[in-house]
């Protein structure tokens, strides 16, 4: 019913909900705001129902970002980490973006390396303990590619 009520259209229509028969609306000043990883596909269907009725504003890895640059230096993470995170990341999501099984949905977020001052054994910790099993899961059927990834990311 939630699907249908949220619709703008429907909005202050009220319905009587199937188990208990109460009535039930979405009110028209409501504004729902909704975040999703489009690389989980475990509700792939509900998600087809749910894009029909929001607007989508797509949020990319901001590795690139002067901003996050700047940043990660207010951390007082030290300038060569900052290089080789913003390298290395970059270098494994365009990867990512290539790779017809994945795609752009699957790219590597900056938040990894958000609210901590990064030292060369947190990048490592990151890598080994976060971003490593993604890159597992991800290409699980090629494990020597995987761990190529991991390794040029772990390196100097």
């Amino acid at each position: 019913e939630m699907m249908v009520l949220i619709e703008e259209d429907k909005r202050g229509d009220e319905i009587n909900l199937v188990y208990s028969m109460e009535g039930f609306s979405v009110p028209k000043n409501l504004y729902i705001i909704g975040m999703m990883n489009t690389a989980d596909r475990s509700i792939a269907i509900i998600d087809y129902a749910l894009r029909r009725r929001f607007v989508f504003y797509e949020l990319l890895p901001a590795f690139n970002s002067n901003k996050f640059k700047e940043y990660l230096k207010l951390q007082q993470t030290d300038e060569n980490i900052i290089d080789k995170i913003i390298v290395k990341l970059n270098m494994i999501n365009r990867d990512i973006e290539e790779d017809l099984s994945l795609g752009s949905g699957f790219s590597i977020g900056h938040s990894y390396f958000c609210n901590v001052n990064i030292t060369e054994e947190i990048y490592k910790d990151i890598i080994e303990y976060e971003i490593a099993p993604l890159i597992r899961e991800y290409w699980f059927d090629d494990r020597d590619k995987a761990e190529g990834y991991i390794r040029e990311l772990m390196g100097d």
